[in-house]
Order: C-alpha cells, then structure tokens, then sequence
C-alpha cells in the first residue's frame, strides 16, 4: 500500500516551492484537508487547483481520485490497527498510570517526529546554518522564546555571527533590518500563534533573508513565507510538550556540528578555553577573600 504522507517525506526535495506549500498544508491537516476537493486543497494552500494536481502527479497517482482513494485505504488500515493507548488500558499496566503514563505520552510525541519533519526540510534547514551566513538571527513567541535562546546559545558555540533576538520588533529590529540574502532567520511560533511572528517572518522576507520557521501541525500563519517549516507534534496538560521541540533543536545542533567539521570544532575549543579563564577570574577574589 502507498503511503502519501511517506511519499510527500521522499519527494520534498523535488517539489518546486508551490508544490511544497501544498504538501505543508495537507500535512498540516493530514488526511481530512486531501478528501476535500482539489480546490478546498489548493484554497487553504493558497495555490491552485493545477498545482495540487501537479503535486499528485509528482507522488506517483494518476489523478485526484486515486490519490484520495490512498488515502481512505491508509485510513481503513488505521482503523484496523490496535491502538496502543487502548492496548495499555486493557491490559491493565500500572506503569502506566501517573508519572508512567505522563512520560508515554511525551515519548509518543517525540516518537511523531518522524511523521512531522520531512528529512529534506531538517537537512535544509542545517544546510543553511552550516553555509556561512553573514548572520543568524532567532526569535521565538511568548514561551516558545525560551527554547530559542537555548538554541541561539548552543548554536554560537558552533558557528559565528548568531543573535538571539529577545525583542525582534522592539530594540532588537534593527538586526532585522540589515538582514541580508546571506542571513538566515529562525523564528519559533506554535499555537497559539502570535501577530508579531507573521511581522517578524515578513520584515526577514522583505530584506532577503532565508527563514526558518519551527512551528506546530497546524502550521504558523508565518509558515507562508518560510523557506523551510519544522512542524513538531504538541500535546500535554495542562500545557503543550517542549519534548518534541527539544529532541529538534538537538538533532538540528548537531547536524549543523557534523556539517561543519573542524570548524565546528575548534569554535567550542575557543569557547571552552575562554569559558575556563572567565572561571578561574571569577573564582580568584574568592579565594583571596578565603585566605
């Protein structure tokens, strides 16, 4: 049985960037929004009737019909497979209760990586980090913010030139203004998504720069004008998981380590060496204070 969402994961890198926002947004609302017509589709893609039909054809399906006809097998077939959650329940597991099942269901999100982040789109965005950019400019929403300047902060002992952007439409902006075709933008925002985020996607687009958005399933609005989307799943009580958003931006730091090589390297070397001498200057007046 053909697989869509596996056969839109292998072909990312063939699609053209009209192709690709169709792809995003059918796997954004996988698989109801593609037994919907091709116009619904091409609608909520902002695209075309024809450029669905040029994405069907580019996954290997004669025509519209018989790529919704996969699609209500994959369906069938999923409705016949046991479901793991009522499996535990069924069977009773006490490991599965409390602390056990928390950890399960975050182990079940970042399992779902694999299904939300197409290859292609992963190994673009480290692409782009590893190239070396004039600058690499990260911003993040109300909480995600935070996950950002982890990133920013692990990145700069990789590569040069990156800024965590704390306030991207305040004191900040002017770094957003000298944005360059050579500049890469990260911006986080998952649900609720945010007014400024679709600003700060815009003014990176409008100076040329490439963008990187990590958003959710449902897809950032600002996801229209990124060059690359990294959809992570969510789920939690009573807020949504960081796990997902955090196994990401690992594998994300070290693709761009390996990509780099000994540059890579010997930047943590410098960074490390710098590291140790600020701790021993800090550690000395204390010491002298002891004896």
């Amino acid at each position: 049985m053909i697989r869509v969402k596996n056969e839109i994961f292998a072909r990312m890198e063939e699609m053209a960037p009209s192709e690709r926002k169709v792809a995003r947004t059918l796997l954004a609302d996988y698989p109801s929004i593609g037994l919907a017509s091709a116009n619904t589709l091409a609608k909520a893609a902002g695209t075309s009737a024809p450029t669905v039909l040029r994405l069907v054809a580019r996954l290997g399906m004669d025509s519209y019909a018989d790529f919704q006809k996969h699609l209500r097998d994959e369906i069938m077939h999923e409705l016949s497979a046991p479901v793991h959650r009522a499996e535990r329940v069924v069977d009773g597991d006490e490991e599965m209760t409390g602390f056990g099942r928390i950890v399960a269901e975050r182990r079940e999100l970042v399992d779902r990586l694999h299904s939300t982040v197409a290859t292609g789109e992963f190994d673009r965005a480290a692409k782009l980090l590893a190239a070396d950019a004039r600058a690499v400019l990260i911003a993040g929403g109300y909480y995600s913010r935070f996950v950002a300047e982890i990133l920013a902060r692990q990145l700069d002992q990789i590569i040069p030139n990156v800024d965590f952007l704390a306030d991207p439409l305040g004191y900040d902006i002017g770094k957003l203004y000298t944005a360059r075709k050579n500049t890469v933008v990260i911006l986080f925002d998952l649900r609720r998504y945010q007014q400024p985020a679709r600003q700060v996607a815009a003014l990176a687009k409008k100076e040329g720069a490439s963008l990187i958005v990590i958003t959710d399933e449902g897809l950032s609005p600002s996801a229209d004008d990124a060059d690359v989307v990294l959809a992570v799943p969510v789920g939690g009580i009573p807020f949504d998981s960081f796990a997902p958003l955090m196994v990401l931006i690992e594998a994300l730091v070290e693709s761009v380590l390996v990509q780099t090589g000994s540059k890579g390297i010997n930047r943590m070397k410098l960074w490390e060496e710098r590291s140790l001498i600020q701790r021993a200057a800090a550690a000395r007046p204390r010491l002298e204070e002891e004896s």
